[in-house]
């Protein structure tokens, strides 16, 4: 398995990236509403990357035709945005990235519109930690596959969630998706040691009932067989030369998040 390893220097530039994805999740959440339709949310997202001089890296990715992945209740990951319309309750989950001087950005939350039931609040919410009790085991000297373990740990403490199974985390870097590749579930101690220069996008995927899922004649959409609702959360963060960690693509590094959880973030990006 080759990993790339980053420089500083090239961290930095994935932290340009990494904030160009943040503001395309801020102005979206901002203009998210029952009414819209998921293309609308496209054109926000493409406006952000072109006023910032980036490039997308999900238009075109393989054949796929917009900027960002909007994905709607038991459609889990790599929704089409299109004439949809968005309800009051739903469950919406977005997925964008973007390129500044050939580093990546990749980056994905789920929101509920309107007035959303307590079921589906707590869904996002369990899978929300769960990315950062993962980006937290993945610190320097672990293995990776105490990632997937506490993220699996987490939700299965929560209630009984699906963990998707086919669909994991990633290296990113000088690509959208590198090796390694990075389960949400799993044994601990096991995989590659995590050191400096390590950059990976910790993202679960989780329903309210099966982890087994199909995906749709669009050959994009990945919907969860039994209908059930789900959420999708993800972060990209590296291990920096001070062997410690950097969220990337939050705005404040992943200082609040990984400080409640113990780890102090690096202060060299």
């Amino acid at each position: 398995m080759a990993i790339e390893l980053k420089t500083l220097d090239e961290l930095k530039v994935m932290r340009r990236a990494g904030l160009i994805v943040a503001q395309m999740h801020q102005a979206i959440r901002e203009v998210i509403k029952p009414g819209m339709r998921t293309d609308a949310l496209d054109v926000v997202a493409a406006a952000v990357i072109k006023r910032a001089g980036a490039t997308s890296n999900f238009l075109n990715y393989h054949g796929f035709p917009a900027v960002i992945c909007v994905s709607i209740n038991d459609e889990i990951v790599h929704g089409i945005p299109g004439s949809r319309i968005i309800n009051g309750g739903d469950v919406v989950s977005i997925d964008c990235g973007a390129i500044i001087e050939g580093w990546h950005g990749d980056a994905a939350f789920s929101i509920g519109v309107g007035t959303v039931s307590p079921e589906d609040q707590k869904l996002m919410a369990v899978c929300e930690e769960s990315m950062w009790r993962g980006i937290a085991a993945g610190k320097n000297g672990a293995r990776l596959s105490d990632i997937g373990f506490a993220i699996e740990q987490y939700t299965n403490s929560q209630g009984s969630y699906g963990i998707l199974r086919d669909y994991g985390g990633h290296g990113i870097g000088s690509q959208m998706h590198q090796e390694p590749h990075i389960l949400n579930f799993g044994k601990a101690g096991q995989g590659p040691v995590i050191t400096p220069g390590f950059v990976l996008a910790i993202e679960p995927m989780i329903t309210r009932g099966s982890a087994r899922t199909k995906l749709l004649g669009d050959d994009w959409t990945v919907v969860s067989v039994d209908g059930t609702r789900g959420a999708h959360f993800e972060h990209s963060y590296c291990i920096a030369p001070d062997a410690r960690p950097f969220v990337l693509t939050a705005p404040d590094g992943g200082k609040a998040e990984l400080g409640r959880l113990g780890v102090e973030i690096s202060d060299l990006l």
